[in-house]
């Protein structure tokens, strides 16, 4: 709790390309827009895409690529088991994501 969002998105950075060396494109808000971060990630080899809100248009506007990681919280909700965590193991919450988000891939292959 006493690290900024930019801070640790800094860790993250280095954490995700030691698990996918193959990534190679970001997405963040401009919160993230800070110049340690946009050096981190470049150091790595990330483009590292910040998607900005526009002031121009007035109310609420959905921005390319920012609601994804709602989104996809959202749909792992429909699941019981996912709303709350009720698993004492790390394991077994992490089963259970994968068992969600493949049932609703295999949904939608099925039905299109």
């Amino acid at each position: 709790a006493d690290i900024s969002d930019s801070a640790g998105a800094q860790t993250i950075v280095t954490a995700i390309r030691k698990r996918w060396p193959w990534l190679k494109h970001l997405f963040a808000d401009g919160a993230y827009d800070r110049t340690r971060l946009m050096d981190a990630a470049a150091y790595r080899d990330f483009v590292l895409e910040i998607v900005r809100r526009t002031d121009q248009e007035p109310g609420f506007k959905v921005l390319p690529r920012s609601w994804v990681v709602e989104r996809t919280f959202g749909w792992m909700t429909r699941w019981k088991r996912l709303v709350r965590d009720y698993e004492k193991r790390i394991d077994v919450a992490e089963a259970m994501i994968h068992v969600a988000l493949g049932s609703l891939m295999l949904r939608r292959i099925v039905h299109p």
